[in-house]
């Protein structure tokens, strides 16, 4: 049994990888995300054990040199995957990978790389909150969403670095530039708070883009598209459950604070 799982191990993580990306920082093993997940999960169980005799920081101006950095990373990947995308004639219904090393192959991939990379970035979120004991922040879906990416894009870039992969980090990086400048405008205080109304066309624009990838992915299993099922199926699996966790957010947030003003 032992020698079996070495063989399927050698065979998943090896002969099937992409050949170009297989030795990229963070990408060779499943082991750095996979124990990454784990130090996250279990800050996340024990922050407010961690910050029992701690004040709160105030990380003020901490917070808005960070959400704008994102602002500008997320900027830059919503730039390349469009114009590598584009340059390179993607069709936006069915798009299999170019495993080649051309240019704008490699240009893809190095985009997929570093979207992937900023999914161990944005974990700060959680410690931020935590830093400032803002706990109900570190919620189910907010801890769920951030561990799934991590993983979710190892898989990408580790076998998927191009192709269909580029619809969904153009949309996600579009709408995080968006995200971030909405964080990092309210960290300047009640001056400009006062103007940030649409936090909740924010939630709105996060539901559109689940919906739109649901809606990519299935196409692509219906056309039969020279892309993996599994993944596809995968990305419509979690785009139902971050629907299904959005929407709720959405309703006890907006909905039904809406309705108890009313009465």
């Amino acid at each position: 049994m032992l020698e079996d799982l070495k063989a399927f191990y050698h065979t998943a993580i090896e002969e099937r990888a992409d050949v170009r990306t297989k030795d990229w920082f963070l990408v060779h093993s499943p082991w750095p995300p996979l124990f990454t997940l784990v130090l996250y999960l279990a800050f996340c169980a024990k922050s407010q054990s961690l910050m029992k005799n701690i004040p709160a920081f105030k990380l003020r101006y901490v917070l808005i040199i960070y959400n704008f950095s994102l602002v500008g990373l997320s900027a830059y990947m919503a730039y390349e995957f469009f114009m590598s995308s584009y340059l390179a004639g993607y069709s936006l219904l069915c798009q299999p990978v170019d495993y080649s090393t051309k240019p704008l192959a490699m240009r893809m991939a190095g985009v997929c790389w570093w979207y992937f990379f900023s999914k161990y970035i944005e974990l700060l979120d959680t410690v931020f909150f935590v830093m400032r004991k803002k706990f109900s922040q570190v919620s189910f879906l907010h801890i769920f969403h951030h561990s799934t990416m991590l993983i979710n894009w190892w898989l990408a870039i580790k076998y998927v670095a191009g192709g269909q992969s580029f619809f969904i980090g153009l949309i996600n990086s579009s709408v995080h530039v968006v995200m971030y400048s909405y964080y990092g405008l309210s960290c300047f205080g009640p001056e400009v708070r006062k103007y940030l109304w649409w936090k909740k066309y924010l939630t709105k624009l996060q539901l559109v883009q689940f919906v739109a990838a649901f809606v990519h992915c299935a196409y692509n299993l219906y056309a039969d598209c020279d892309f993996p099922d599994w993944l596809n199926g995968t990305v419509m699996g979690y785009a139902v459950s971050l629907i299904v966790l959005f929407t709720n957010f959405y309703v006890q947030s907006y909905l039904k604070k809406t309705v108890k003003r009313e009465e």
